[in-house]
């Protein structure tokens, strides 16, 4: 049955985090960027935010890590912020079906990438966030909006692993400099580049990660605030991009066992947003063949099948 009390969420995360630490097959911690290849891969952390303001932690959850691909979420909200729906004349809304680096599908799409969580779309997305400014300015821009959305200044971006990024972003690269063939980046590629490799860097921590959901859970409001970050439609239009496109070309599967908007990163972090219920992340370093957290999925499945929490389930939720 869906859980009810508060005691009943901690003791979840509790046991949740336990089972974790038991689990073998744990993943391999991504090997491309230097900074991300030192993590060590039995770290697990877990996060819950609800609607009432509380907090339900276990296991690593103040330790910071790279949030990579996560930051795309809070990057697309910056960027609809600045274009509105204009944006979609520049990347597209469906999921990929490949891997999240494919160049495959520009060609085809005439240099209009399927969504804005794989890479080519969220380097689009750090094209629209950096019109008008230096690139210093947007990436003070994103780091930002990210303390405000967290509540939290103490949030900051991993100089080395930015570095890393650059220094073994040849993929990214070559996205960027083909999507410029087609006229979807406006600026320089270097310059687009660098906004996006700083943004993957950002480091953060489970309890920050699930603060910083909170304006997806509460239909686009800041619960400290009272302010709009987005408008309620906007927000839930972010959440259904999160469900269908939030983790790469596994993201069906992840519909399928969890059922939950939730966004993935390469540093083996994951965002979960419960509309109305929950913002949840947590975060192992280990992946799954398809660049997610295979103990953070695992985690995940148990946290919706014990809260009755999926948006497909017709249960009351707790």
């Amino acid at each position: 049955m869906p859980l009810t009390v508060a005691a009943d969420l901690q003791a979840l995360v509790d046991r949740v985090a336990e089972e974790m630490a038991g689990q073998t097959d744990r993943g391999k911690v991504a090997d491309y960027i230097p900074g991300l290849a030192r993590v060590d891969p039995k770290h697990f952390g877990i996060a819950i935010t609800t609607h009432d303001g509380k907090m339900y932690s276990a296991g690593d959850a103040e330790m910071n890590f790279s949030i990579q691909s996560i930051s795309k979420v809070f990057a697309l909200t910056i960027a609809l912020g600045k274009v509105g729906d204009a944006l979609w004349k520049r990347v597209g809304r469906e999921p990929s079906g490949n891997a999240f680096n494919s160049i495959v599908q520009l060609e085809a799409e005439h240099g209009i990438p399927r969504n804005p969580f794989i890479n080519a779309g969220a380097i689009v997305i750090s094209d629209v966030v950096l019109a008008g400014h230096e690139p210093r300015e947007a990436i003070g821009e994103i780091l930002r909006f990210m303390r405000e959305v967290a509540g939290d200044d103490g949030i900051t971006i991993d100089d080395e692993v930015a570095r890393g990024e650059a220094e073994t972003g040849f993929r990214n690269t070559a996205l960027a400099n083909y999507m410029r063939a087609f006229g979807n980046i406006e600026h320089p590629v270097e310059q687009v580049l660098g906004v996006y490799f700083h943004q993957c860097a950002l480091a953060m921590n489970c309890k920050q990660l699930a603060k910083a959901g909170r304006y997806l859970m509460l239909e686009g409001q800041h619960p400290e605030t009272g302010f709009n970050v987005v408008s309620p439609m906007r927000a839930r239009r972010i959440n259904a991009l999160m469900m269908l496109c939030g983790h790469y070309d596994g993201s069906g599967e992840f519909a399928f066992r969890v059922g939950i908007p939730g966004k993935s990163g390469v540093g083996g972090g994951i965002l979960c947003v419960v509309p109305g219920i929950a913002s949840i992340a947590v975060w192992s370093p280990g992946l799954n063949d398809r660049g997610n957290s295979t103990l953070g999925s695992l985690a995940l499945e148990r946290i919706a099948v014990a809260t009755g929490w999926s948006v497909f389930n017709q249960r009351e939720p707790g």
